[in-house]
C-alpha cells in the first residue's frame, strides 16, 4: 500500500497564480516554480531537476498526482535527490514545447500530459516520459523505481547522464533549427494539400482518427477545405465532395458525446471513432475554434443548423467560463468528485425519475440512453438520428418536438447541477482570449446576435485594458496578477479577434490596437535573418534554443496566425511592410509544410489567402444610414473568404484615413452611401444599389461565378 503524507506542508506553489499549481500547494513534494530561485538550487546543490509539466484540465495529471505526489516515500525521494520543479504548461508554453520536443525524441514519438522530464542543472533533458504509475504496471515502469535508479545513476554514473543530455540537446536544436523548413510559397500546393486531407478522412463519421481511436476537432483542416471548396467554384472546378465532407464532419460532432447536448459545448477530443466517448475536459480554445468552423460553414454552405450549433457553443461560453471582469476562463476539468466524467453521464432510471415516463421514454430514445449504457455502465448523451427524422419516425411534429426537448433540456440541467460541478481553471490566457474574442466577433456579426458582439467588445477592453502594459503583452492574469511577458502566439491570435471585431463594429479604434500590436510583434518575433516568427520575444529567457512558432496543433501556431493577419492589414491598409514580413515568413514554413497538410493547416490557410489574388471591398456612408446597411449586408451575405472588407464611416472617417490613406477617395456618390469593389487597388465603378454591389461581387472569374 502506498505511504502517504498525514499532515499537510505548503511549498512554493501557494503563492502560484496558476491554480493548477495551487492544486499541489499542498504535496509533501517540496515543489519550486519555475524561476531562478529554483535553477540556482539546481546548480548549487548539484542536482537534477525533476520536471514536471501539465494543467488543470488533464485528467493523467490528476491520477499522477494522487498516485505519486501525495505519496510520502516519493517525496522524500524527489525532495532528496532532486530539485522538483512544476510549471503550468498554459502559463509557459516556451518550456512545454521545448520539453515536448525531447520527450517525443526520447519516446520516439510519444507525448502528452502530465509530462516528466528531468534535466541537469544547466537545463539539458537526459531522461523524458510522461504518466509513469507509481508501481510497475502494464509495461510502464514504477515512478518510485524511476526516481531511485536515476539518483543512483547521477551518483554513480554522472558521464553516462551527461552524454544522455548531450546528445539529446544536439537533437532538440537540430530538429527546431528553423532552417529546416525554408522554402517557397510556390512550392506549396493547397490543392495536393486538400487531397492529402480527404484521403485520409473518415468518410463514414468525418474526422481524422489520431493514434488508435482519437479524434480531435478538425477545426482548421475544415477551414482549408471550405476555402478550397469556394476556390475550385470559383476557378471553374468543383470539388463538391469538400463540403459535404466537411458537413459530414460537423454533423456528426454536433450529435455526438463530444458535444455536451444539454449545456453546449465541446469536449477537447473524443476517445473513439464515432464522437460519442469524450475525453470530458472542456478547453476555451476548442470552444473558439470549433464555434467559428461551424459558422463557416454556415456561412460557406447555408445550413441553419451549424449556425445553431455555434451557437450553442458561445452561449455556453458565456454561461460558464466568462470572467466577471469580462475575459474568458481557460477550462473545464473532466474529473469531478464522482470520477472522470461523472458529471455528465447518466443513467435511464435517473431521466425517467426527472422528466415522468413519457417525456422520460421519448427523451431516452431520442438520446440513445438504455437501461445497460454505452460507457462503464452508464449512457453519454448523444443524438443518433437528425431531429428532423427522429421527430417524424415518432409521428410528432417538429415544432412540438423542438418545445419538449427544450422542456426536457431545462429540467436535466437543473437536475444535473445538484451535482459537484468539475473544476474551473479561472486563468485568463490572453491567446486563447484572442481566438474567443475573434468567435464572438464572427458570432455577432454573421449570426446577427448583437449580444455576442457586445461580449467580443468587453473581453477585448478587458484585455487591452488589463494584460497590455507599457508596449507589452501578458501571457497571462488570474486573480489580479500577472504572469510572464506574452508569447507569438498571444500577439498573434488578440490581433486576429481585434480584426474580426473591427469587421462586426466598423469601429476603427480595434484596427488602430490592431496595427499597433502587429507592429510590435514584428519588432520583437521576427527573425532578421530567416524570417521566421520565435515562439518567445528578443529580450525573453532563452532555454538551450530560441524555438520557431511554426506547428499547428490544438491550437494554431502563431507564425500561422500572425501570416494571414498581416496578409490581411496589408490589403486593408496598403501597408507594403507587413506584406513583406507576411511573405518572409511564408517562405521560413513552407519547406515543412509543402511535404504534408497534418500540422500545417491552418498556415495552408494563410497561403491559400495570399495565392489567390486578395479583393478589397469598401462601403462610404454614414454607419448609422440604413442604405448603408444594405450595402454592408450585401457584401456580409455573399461568403468570399479571400476579401478583406472595410467601411469609411464617413462620421469617423478621420480615423480610418490615417490608418489606409489609400480610403481618402473613398466617398459616397451623389449623396448615396457607395460600395467600391477592388482588386489590387484597382476599383470598379462605385454603386449604390445593392442589386448592383451583388452584380459585382459575383462577376465570373475564369467563367464562372463563385457563388455557383
Amino acid at each position: 500500500m502506498a505511504e502517504t503524507h498525514e499532515t499537510a506542508t505548503l511549498n512554493r506553489l501557494r503563492t502560484a497564480t496558476s491554480p493548477y499549481l495551487r492544486q499541489h500547494a499542498d504535496n509533501p513534494v517540496d515543489w519550486q516554480p519555475w524561476d531562478e530561485e529554483a535553477l540556482r538550487r539546481a546548480r548549487d546543490e548539484d542536482k537534477p531537476i525533476f520536471l514536471s509539466i501539465g494543467y488543470a484540465a488533464c485528467h493523467w495529471c490528476h491520477v499522477m498526482a494522487h498516485e505519486s505526489f501525495e505519496d510520502a516515500h516519493v517525496a522524500r525521494l524527489l525532495n532528496t535527490h532532486f530539485i522538483p520543479i512544476k510549471v503550468d504548461r498554459e502559463e509557459r508554453p516556451d518550456l512545454d514545447e521545448l520539453y515536448m520536443s525531447a520527450t517525443v525524441l526520447y519516446t520516439r514519438g510519444h507525448g502528452g500530459w502530465p509530462m516528466s522530464v528531468f534535466l541537469t542543472p544547466q537545463l539539458e533533458p537526459f531522461f523524458a516520459g510522461t504518466y509513469f504509475p507509481l508501481e510497475p504496471r502494464q509495461g510502464l515502469p514504477g515512478f518510485k523505481e524511476i526516481l531511485s535508479s536515476i539518483a543512483s545513476i547521477w551518483r554513480d554514473d554522472r558521464r553516462r547522464v551527461l552524454d544522455s543530455a548531450d546528445m539529446l540537446s544536439r537533437l532538440v536544436r537540430d530538429v527546431t533549427d528553423p532552417r529546416r523548413s525554408v522554402g517557397r510559397e510556390g512550392e506549396v500546393s493547397i490543392a495536393s494539400a486538400v487531397d492529402h486531407l480527404v484521403a485520409a478522412i473518415d468518410r463514414t463519421r468525418g474526422g481524422f482518427v489520431s493514434g488508435a481511436t482519437n479524434k480531435f476537432p478538425p477545426s482548421a483542416a475544415l477551414t482549408l477545405m471550405l476555402w478550397e471548396d469556394y476556390r475550385a467554384r470559383r476557378d471553374g472546378r468543383p470539388r463538391d465532395e469538400l463540403r459535404e465532407l466537411a458537413a459530414l464532419t460537423l454533423d456528426h460532432m454536433a450529435r455526438g458525446g463530444i458535444t455536451d447536448q444539454l449545456a453546449g459545448g465541446i469536449a477537447r477530443y473524443s476517445t473513439d471513432t464515432a464522437w460519442l466517448v469524450p475525453h470530458f475536459e472542456k478547453m476555451l480554445y476548442d470552444q473558439a475554434q470549433v464555434a467559428s468552423v461551424y459558422i463557416e460553414a454556415y456561412r460557406a454552405i447555408g445550413e441553419p443548423r451549424f449556425a445553431e450549433t455555434a451557437r450553442d457553443i458561445l452561449t455556453y461560453v458565456l454561461d460558464d467560463l466568462r470572467a466577471p471582469e469580462g475575459g474568458f476562463h481557460c477550462s473545464r476539468d473532466a474529473d469531478s468528485e464522482q470520477g472522470e466524467g461523472r458529471y455528465y453521464v447518466w443513467s435511464r432510471d435517473e431521466i425517467i425519475e426527472t422528466l415522468g415516463q413519457e417525456l422520460g421514454e421519448l427523451i431516452c430514445h431520442y438520446y440513445n440512453v438504455t437501461a445497460q449504457g454505452q460507457w462503464e455502465g452508464h449512457n453519454i448523451l448523444h443524438v443518433p438520428v437528425p431531429l428532423e427524422r427522429f421527430a417524424k419516425d415518432f409521428g410528432i411534429g417538429i415544432d412540438d418536438f423542438r418545445a419538449k426537448l427544450d422542456d426536457a433540456r431545462r429540467r436535466l440541467l437543473e437536475r444535473r447541477s445538484q451535482r459537484t460541478p468539475p473544476a474551473l481553471d479561472d486563468k485568463i490566457v490572453t491567446e486563447w482570449n484572442g481566438l474567443m474574442i475573434g468567435a464572438f466577433a464572427r458570432g455577432g456579426r454573421y449570426l446577427r446576435e448583437t449580444r455576442f458582439t457586445e461580449t467580443a467588445r468587453q473581453a477585448a477592453e478587458f484585455i487591452l485594458g488589463t494584460l497590455c502594459k507599457e508596449d507589452r503583452l501578458y501571457r497571462t492574469w488570474s486573480q489580479g496578477r500577472f504572469h510572464t511577458y506574452g508569447f507569438l502566439r498571444d500577439y498573434a491570435c488578440l490581433v486576429e479577434g481585434l480584426l474580426d471585431l473591427y469587421g462586426a463594429t466598423w469601429e476603427p479604434r480595434w484596427l488602430s490596437e490592431a496595427v499597433r500590436w502587429s507592429e510590435r510583434m514584428v519588432a520583437h518575433f521576427q527573425d532578421s535573418a530567416s524570417g521566421a516568427f520565435f515562439l518567445t520575444a528578443d529580450d525573453a529567457e532563452t532555454v538551450l534554443v530560441r524555438l520557431p512558432d511554426t506547428q499547428d496543433g490544438a491550437v494554431p501556431s502563431g507564425s500561422s496566425v500572425a501570416i494571414l493577419n498581416l496578409l490581411r492589414l496589408g490589403w486593408m491598409l496598403d501597408r507594403e511592410d507587413f506584406h513583406a514580413s507576411a511573405y518572409r515568413a511564408i517562405q521560413a514554413i513552407s519547406g515543412r509544410a509543402a511535404s504534408s497538410p497534418f500540422g500545417a493547416e491552418r498556415f495552408l490557410a494563410a497561403v491559400a489567402f495570399a495565392q489567390a489574388d486578395p479583393g478589397q471591398i469598401v462601403v462610404a456612408g454614414p454607419r448609422e444610414d440604413p442604405r448603408t446597411r444594405q450595402l454592408l449586408e450585401t457584401m456580409e451575405r455573399l461568403y468570399d473568404p479571400f476579401r478583406v472588407e472595410m467601411l469609411r464611416n464617413t462620421g469617423d472617417s478621420d480615423a480610418l484615413d490615417r490608418l489606409a490613406p489609400w480610403l481618402a477617395d473613398k466617398m459616397p456618390l451623389e449623396g448615396r452611401p457607395a460600395g467600391y469593389v477592388c482588386r489590387g487597388r484597382t476599383c470598379q465603378k462605385p454603386v449604390t444599389e445593392p442589386d448592383a454591389l451583388c452584380e459585382q461581387l459575383t462577376a465570373p472569374r475564369n467563367g464562372i461565378s463563385p457563388s455557383a
